[in-house]
């Protein structure tokens, strides 16, 4: 969530409520779960990490003054960093869409750079677990758990071509949706 903040703020300084209002609309439906003060509590930590800075903005006659946050250099740099990390294997979905979205509205990355690496990421990965599966000696338990890898992987890899059509505007992501038995 911090480097999500982070990277809302490149594109320009904001108060609380309105990165809240954003972060609402680029998660969609999921984003109608998020806790109204975790916003405030991540801007907290940020600025004592010397990440943004807080300054105070005059109001509207109806509204008190309000606080303005922006980014530091040292929460540019960390933003940078963020966008250029590859999560796999602990991908949270939520996080890598707010990365896309953030990479966009801010002009900082190309989302469709930002999922071929991941994907290259993934593609690493899966050769790994397939290798690890033929070395495995025969009747062993663990290739269990490493085709279960390899499923998963595969899975995120198609959820990153989904991305990739979304972003290229090659397709309306809801097209490729296929649940059995419905």
């Amino acid at each position: 969530m911090q480097d999500a903040v982070l990277a809302m703020l490149a594109k320009e300084p904001s108060h609380g409520y309105g990165l809240r209002a954003r972060l609402r609309q680029s998660l969609g439906p999921l984003g109608d779960s998020m806790n109204p003060g975790q916003i405030y509590v991540t801007l907290s930590r940020l600025e004592k990490a010397g990440l943004v800075v807080c300054e105070r903005a005059d109001g509207l006659p109806e509204r008190p003054d309000r606080k303005v946050y922006a980014l530091t250099p040292a929460g540019q740099q960390r933003v940078a960093a963020w966008l250029a990390e590859v999560g796999w294997p602990k991908p949270d979905l939520a996080e890598f869409h707010l990365k896309l979205v953030a990479a966009a509205a801010a002009r900082l990355a190309d989302p469709l750079e930002l999922v071929a690496a991941q994907r290259r990421e993934l593609l690493r990965r899966v050769r790994e677990a397939q290798q690890a599966i033929l070395a495995e000696p025969a009747g062993s338990k663990a290739v269990l758990l490493l085709e279960g890898v390899v499923l998963r992987l595969q899975a995120d890899l198609r959820w990153l071509e989904a991305c990739e059509r979304a972003w290229s505007g090659a397709g309306d992501p809801r097209a490729d949706r296929r649940v059995e038995g419905v």
